[in-house]
């Protein structure tokens, strides 16, 4: 016995070094592949990747131009998040204090715990705020130097630097993540040295969460309107209209767009998936809190160590796209993103199995979910959790690329049914959206089953872990998809030569593809992280009512639960009108600013114009209405829950949440899908000749597609989306706010129904 104290000693410094050493490992990694892209001069030809010699002489006039627009989408994107930053540290500053009066008084005035939830919650939020900002500057950083990488002969170069970019976002963001959350539950230690206290420490660390979800809020909102705003704008006046090409640099739009992919496609998804990493972190450790009772800290901290060794399988699955197995064509690109996947996948199921036989006990329990029992768990049993997320995961994702990819039937038949109009391809598309619910939801359902079955709500949280254990290459992959997407606007506004356009044309289809199924990982994730934040909202409850409440689970038959029930799963439809009304009005606002710019400057028009359009007005607009228009969703998605609590006590918040929960995946799936199957169709449809079926670029059938390429837009970008964040954010809050709710009237709320 004179010994134990050692070993525990030994137990705790591994299972540290494993966290701190993989998040610092990560922040390298993502340091080093930032430097690799650096190296890459802004020169119009640059030099050839083979022979180090210049390609092809540097066009001066190119180059200028090049950094010209280089820098305006810069300054877009830098000015943007400025603004949506400043408003998002104002919401901050005002909610710590809520936070920290409604916690410290709903726990007995228990002034540490409020102040404690108050600052992780500041730090989830800054952590959320920089990893977005960081995404922002690396995107726009290298976009043009994928540009300048396409001019080079091969696609090994402009895919690699396309690539690494997303890489620096991806490790960066899972390295800060870990180590801020880690950092901050050792601080929190020092308060709570003892295991049995350390039900205190993970419920002040649910602030992390919350922080983490509120910024991803407004960015994914923000972001979103902003960048189709701008897109549905430029496509309606430029590609309908006057039939001029996209990112035609004759278009006021144009930066505006381009802006876009970088404030709402990097920062605002960067922010979204960061809130997914850190609030399911925060269930399982709510959940699990007990087990460091029994097991040492070592096993209360094993979902961070699974996210931990996620990054370290990332960055050698890494190697399989720029170095095993390079690209060195176009079928190439899209293989190679999804073999990313599918490695990472393969790699992470026996990673978790050694993870869980090193770091948790032989046998450990947690209290039960419903009833007064506990579960014994084992090694081996946690592990088959989480692999039963990360398998899950990549199911969904091979299921969404199904339903929008070209390359399968399903985009195909949308892209013919163009040829009888616009309205026949909103038809097929809605139902092709509504078709593709239903597998991912089984895999779901079969998760979730199967996970509770084994260890309880527990397993659900280690199950949420899982499909986000190799969030480092998602993101890799998601930001891969806007730099390419803007490395063509650049080449194109830059006037580059064709071969240019089509190459990154190319990269973006590939990237169109698997931000589709980045997108399906990140709504099945958010289900599960949000029914995992559920299950903990009922522990805290049973909790502060010492087992008064929800002893026997939640009655879904109770008369308030149910009629919340109801009210819950009206938020998302509510929440995704606004939002496509806010693209929707800003859209208006920019359509009429890019004809009135047509109209008054008609030389604009001309094959070679001799003026350049005004394309400031247009990022203000975008700017203004983004900021103007995100704040009523996210007041709606962040005061529901609260005023609930309150006002009608805890069995209204369940049936608000679980409500919520079924409407937010089901539409969050079909929304996403339908817009991502429209603009693949649009693409197919532009590679066809004229003298085929589809007829190519500029005929009636790709107008068509056009058509339902704008609708889809806020449909994949802003609305589907962000209903992730609906479900998570609805049920951290309730989570932070669990003790504040049971202490009005003893959880009946002010109503005392």
């Amino acid at each position: 016995m004179v010994h134990q104290p050692e070993l525990t000693f030994v137990l705790e410094f591994s299972a540290t070094s494993v966290i701190l050493g993989a998040a610092v490992i990560g922040l390298v990694w993502a340091f080093l592949q930032f430097l690799i892209v650096a190296r890459i001069p802004v020169q119009s030809g640059g030099t050839s990747e083979e022979t180090g010699l210049v390609s092809r002489s540097n066009d001066e006039q190119t180059t200028n131009r090049l950094v010209e627009i280089y820098e305006a989408i810069y300054e877009g994107a830098e000015s943007f998040l400025r603004a949506e930053y400043t408003v998002c540290a104002f919401f901050v500053a005002c909610f710590a204090v809520i936070i920290f009066f409604l916690i410290s008084w709903g726990t007995g005035w228990d002034a540490a715990r409020g102040f404690f939830t108050a600052l992780s919650f500041v730090l989830g939020a800054l952590t959320s705020m920089a990893s977005g900002y960081l995404g922002m500057k690396v995107a726009v950083f290298s976009n043009v130097r994928t540009t300048i990488s396409a001019q080079k002969p091969g696609w090994t170069g402009c895919f690699n630097t396309a690539f690494r970019a997303g890489a620096v976002m991806g490790f960066a963001l899972c390295g800060l993540g870990i180590m801020m959350l880690y950092v901050t539950m050792l601080a929190f230690r020092v308060h709570y040295p003892a295991p049995e206290q350390w039900v205190y420490l993970t419920e002040c660390l649910t602030g992390y969460g919350l922080g983490g979800s509120s910024i991803a809020m407004f960015g994914r909102v923000g972001g979103g309107i902003y960048t189709k705003a701008a897109d549905v704008g430029a496509d309606l006046v430029g590609k309908v209209v006057h039939g001029i090409p996209e990112d035609d640099p004759r278009n006021p739009a144009t930066i505006a767009d381009n802006v876009g992919d970088n404030v709402g496609d990097v920062a605002g998804m960067g922010s979204d998936l960061f809130g997914s990493f850190a609030e399911s972190t925060c269930a399982a450790l709510v959940i699990g809190s007990t087990i460091g009772v029994s097991g040492g800290w070592d096993a209360m901290v094993f979902p961070v160590v699974v996210s931990s060794v996620g990054i370290i399988v990332c960055i050698l699955c890494s190697f399989i796209a720029t170095h095993i197995a390079p690209v060195r064509n176009e079928a190439g690109v899209e293989n190679a993103l999804k073999m990313q996947l599918i490695s990472t996948t393969v790699l992470m199921v026996p990673a978790i199995f050694l993870a869980a036989n090193a770091f948790l006990p032989s046998e450990f329990s947690i209290a039960a979910t419903v009833g007064k029992g506990t579960v014994t768990l084992r090694p081996y049993e946690a592990a088959i959790c989480v692999a039963m997320g990360v398998i899950g995961g990549l199911t969904i994702g091979l299921i969404t690329e199904y339903y929008t990819s070209h390359s399968y039937k399903p985009v195909r038949e949308l892209s013919h049914s163009c040829k009888t109009g616009a309205a026949t391809n909103m038809i097929y598309g809605i139902a092709l959206g509504y078709k593709s619910v239903i597998i991912p939801v089984i895999v779901l359902a079969v998760a979730v089953y199967g996970s509770f079955t084994l260890c309880d709500m527990y397993g659900v949280a280690l199950a949420a872990i899982g499909m986000l254990s190799n969030l480092a290459t998602g993101l890799t992959i998601d930001v891969y998809g806007p730099v390419c997407d803007n490395a063509g606007g650049i080449a194109e506004m830059a006037e580059l030569d064709s071969y240019v356009r089509d190459k990154t044309d190319a990269l973006d289809a590939a990237g169109n593809t698997t931000a589709a199924i980045g997108k399906g990982f990140a709504i099945g994730s958010a289900a599960l992280v949000s029914l995992a934040l559920f299950g903990a909202f009922v522990t805290r409850i049973r909790t502060a009512s010492d087992n008064a409440l929800f002893l026997e689970g939640v009655n879904m038959l109770h008369p308030l639960t149910f009629a919340f029930l109801i009210i819950g799963g009206m938020i998302p439809f509510a929440f995704a009108a606004m939002t496509m009304k806010s693209v929707g009005t800003a859209a208006m606002e920019m359509v009429l600013e890019v004809q009135r710019q047509f109209d008054e400057k008609p030389h604009l028009l001309d094959a070679n114009p001799t003026e350049r359009p005004d394309y400031d007005a247009c990022i203000a607009i975008s700017t203004k209405a983004s900021l103007r228009e995100m704040v009523p969703p996210g007041a709606m998605v962040i005061f529901t829950p609260l005023l609930t609590g309150i006002l009608f006590g805890v069995s209204a918040v369940s049936g608000l949440l679980v409500g919520s929960l079924v409407a937010s995946v089901q539409l969050a799936i079909s929304m996403s899908n339908s817009g991502g199957a429209w603009d693949n169709a649009k693409k197919y449809i532009e590679k066809a000749t004229p003298d085929s079926e589809l007829k190519g670029k500029g005929s009636d059938i790709h107008k068509a597609a056009v058509v339902g390429d704008t609708v889809g837009d806020p449909f994949k970008d802003t609305s589907g989306p962000a209903l992730n964040i609906v479900m998570k954010l609805m049920a951290v809050l309730s989570l932070v706010f669990a003790d504040t709710f049971y202490a009005f009237n003893n959880g009946s709320g002010l109503f005392n129904l």
